[in-house]
């Protein structure tokens, strides 16, 4: 027996869309080179500075996340910007969970060091991808002249320059942040996610304890509301080895950072109060401690019931990022142009899909099931 299935509705392009993709198209097909000795002393000197500022600025986790922000403050039209401190903070967490009170029970310290640096490089990556663009818009807003023509010469993609000329006349913030999406994404994909080192060591035991156990798949975004309650907002990741989902994924977290005027605000309020440590006590000081309070050794009793600690239950510890991993030295990026078909400008179609955020109930069972875990010794890793 055959059924028929109604195809999906193919949303056209905008006539702007369109005009981006024929640039793209253009751009795609174009034999131009970039000799950096072709440059004026001019220009030499704003990609040396560039480059100079963005290794400074990409020491590690706290130095970005911390980069993000700053600039976002000083350019808020610039929405990726804090759409990557947000997200970069959620990374932090995820590193300093590795040495935290449950998944170090439940990981082996080889195990840990590979996740750190399977967490590590993708943030060092994006980082040195997406903040010399913006230091270069802000090189571009103080000339007043758009010098996206250098993009090139710090390895980004012909897509994002391209997205950025546009972005200097049309100044669309939407098609901009979901442009960077899509940049970050399709960089990270070669690099990180195809390699065969981080498939066999990272990705292959990911996707194992991905859905149930670990916090690796839950991305946070706290805020602060009357009362200076804590509230979290966020989204779970499925499919996380799938490029097409972590770009829906990217979408919904920006609508859910923008959509809401007083929400984009409470979460705004709460990053600029409280520095990111890379402890979860930034944002459950009542769960969470950067102080190791309880025994070493096995873990021998439940601390945790509904979200909130048994009483005269220690907290569980959450170490600062300084305190939990050294800072790691990078070697260069690998080389080469992600960007080969133009048909990835369907992913700047705007898309008001609805995004609620509830994730405080999910995230509660994740805390729960990893205590539960270690309670049992159980070895996920050996």
């Amino acid at each position: 027996m055959f059924f028929c299935t109604k195809k999906k509705k193919t949303v056209p392009l905008s006539r702007r869309l369109l005009d981006i993709k024929g640039k793209l198209t253009k751009s795609l097909y174009s034999a131009q080179t970039y000799d950096f000795d072709d440059l004026s002393c001019e220009e030499r000197t704003i990609v040396g500075h560039i480059k100079q500022t963005t290794g400074l600025l990409n020491v590690n986790n706290v130095s970005r996340t911390k980069a993000y922000l700053d600039f976002y403050r000083q350019y808020p039209e610039i929405h990726w910007a804090f759409l990557g401190h947000a997200v970069s903070r959620n990374g932090g967490w995820n590193m300093t969970d590795l040495k935290g009170d449950l998944l170090s029970r439940l990981m082996n310290e080889k195990k840990q060091e590979e996740f750190f640096e399977f967490l590590e490089r993708g943030n060092w990556l994006i980082f040195q991808d997406a903040y010399p663009q913006f230091l270069l818009y802000g090189e571009s807003i103080r000339r007043k002249r758009g010098l996206f023509h250098l993009l090139p010469h710090f390895g980004i993609s012909k897509f994002m320059e391209v997205i950025w000329e546009d972005f200097w006349y049309r100044r669309d913030s939407y098609i901009l942040a979901m442009a960077q999406v899509v940049n970050e994404q399709s960089y990270l994909e070669a690099r990180m996610i195809q390699n065969p080192f981080y498939m066999e060591k990272v990705l292959h035991t990911l996707e194992f304890v991905l859905q149930d156990l670990l916090s690796f798949n839950q991305i946070l975004f706290p805020s602060l509301k009357k009362g200076r309650k804590t509230v979290l907002t966020g989204m779970t990741i499925h499919q996380f080895g799938s490029l097409h989902e972590r770009i829906i994924l990217g979408r919904r977290l920006y609508h859910l950072l923008f959509s809401d005027r007083q929400r984009h605000q409470d979460i705004l309020i709460w990053c600029m109060i409280q520095p990111h440590s890379g402890s979860r006590k930034d944002y459950w000081p009542q769960i969470f401690n950067d102080v190791n309070e309880g025994l070493p050794g096995p873990l021998q009793i439940r601390r945790l019931r509904n979200c909130r600690l048994i009483r005269n239950s220690p907290r569980l510890y959450s170490p600062r990022l300084e305190y939990a991993w050294p800072n790691m030295k990078h070697r260069p990026a690998e080389p080469g142009d992600w960007f080969d078909d133009c048909s990835v400008v369907r992913y700047l179609i705007e898309n008001d899909e609805p995004v609620d955020g509830k994730i405080t109930g999910d995230y509660c069972e994740t805390l729960q099931n990893l205590e539960l875990a270690a309670l049992a010794k159980k070895t996920v890793f050996i």
